[in-house]
């Protein structure tokens, strides 16, 4: 695992970013995408059907993305992770503390609910009591979820040694971290 003040070996061609729902995944990886120069996917988008189901196609098109050159999508769902490691030659981890998390996470999800914002194939985010009560709301999957990454990091190095990891555990090291990057 490299430490955030390390540089790249090399310039990264597929790109993975992970961390928990509402670290800030996919802002991340907007941004990589822009400064290094290769196109962007978002895995939500592939997953989520109408009234949120899962699509199909959803193995068929993770294994069409990673079977591309060059990409940058965030690291999710379980039944793609294996796919996506296979193939990335980094691997973002956004470890940030719970209080940085949870409150991106209801930042995020209050503006969403509030401004009825569809976010894939008509779906919008559930109401506001279910972020707290919900059995399987948001913030409930935020704070059980954070715990399986160490574990995730651990086994990726193992199945997966071609994938440099960065782990960044906070805003700062991800600013420092992003001015060291290569440029496209």
């Amino acid at each position: 695992m490299l430490r955030a003040s390390d540089p790249l070996p090399a310039r990264p061609q597929r790109v993975l970013v992970a961390g928990v729902t509402g670290v800030g995944k996919s802002t991340l990886a907007i941004r990589l995408a822009r400064e290094l120069d290769i196109p962007y996917t978002e895995i939500d988008a592939l997953y989520h059907g109408p009234a949120w189901t899962p699509r199909p196609s959803f193995l068929d098109d993770v294994a069409a993305l990673s079977a591309s050159a060059r990409w940058v999508t965030e690291w999710q769902y379980s039944s793609a992770r294996a796919q996506l490691a296979s193939r990335a030659d980094l691997l973002v981890w956004l470890d940030y503390p719970a209080p940085v998390f949870l409150t991106r996470l209801i930042r995020r999800s209050v503006w969403r609910r509030l401004t009825h914002q569809e976010l894939w194939n008509g779906n919008v985010e559930a109401p506001l009591w279910h972020l707290v009560t919900g059995k399987d709301g948001v913030i409930r999957w935020a704070l059980s979820s954070s715990r399986t990454y160490r574990d995730l990091m651990r086994g990726l190095a193992e199945t997966a040694p071609q994938v440099q990891i960065v782990r960044l555990r906070s805003q700062r090291q991800l600013d420092d971290w992003l001015a060291r990057l290569p440029a496209a």
